[in-house]
């Protein structure tokens, strides 16, 4: 587990909820304090879409929605001319990328113990701190799982120009 620092909230948040920089994630909550708090369950309801949408493919295959499907709602419930107070997202790494992560590296586990690897970001008094974590199937001995999702994701900022320092 790792925490890092938005050095640049400008850049983040241009990034975050108008650029494609996050589409690689599922959302699993959202909660978004100003004039009101808002909070979003990723959840998928598969009942509320019918037999012939779940049959098209039109509905993702994620037990989550993808991020790329709520970053409007999240944005629209953010703008304005004030700041809001805080807010809250917990995403997940898309299951197929995780799984691709966390098998191209020799490793002593199996990367199937792995449920999801989980990006926390965070913003409260004018800061954003985004913290990694991995959700584990299993017990596991090894934190090798936690430091190859700690390098990924500082590479990946870095490779999308979002400037981050460890906290």
């Amino acid at each position: 587990m790792t925490a890092l620092q938005i050095t640049s909230m400008k850049q983040f948040m241009s990034q975050f909820l108008a650029g494609d920089a996050f589409d690689v994630f599922l959302l699993e909550e959202a909660v978004i304090s100003a004039a009101n708090t808002t909070t979003i369950d990723g959840h998928l309801n598969r009942e509320f879409f019918s037999e012939e949408d779940l049959l098209s493919g039109q509905v993702p295959d994620y037990d989550f929605m993808p991020w790329s499907n709520l970053k409007g709602l999240c944005f629209h419930l953010m703008k304005g001319k004030r700041t809001p107070l805080s807010f809250k997202f917990i995403l997940l790494l898309k299951p197929e990328l995780a799984e691709k992560l966390l098998s191209r590296e020799d490793s002593d586990f199996d990367p199937s113990q792995i449920s999801a690897l989980v990006l926390t970001v965070r913003y409260d008094k004018g800061r954003a701190v985004l913290t990694t974590g991995v959700s584990m199937r299993t017990f596991l001995l090894s934190k090798e799982p936690d430091r190859i999702w700690d390098r990924a994701l500082s590479s990946y900022l870095a490779q999308k120009g979002i400037s981050a320092e460890p906290l």
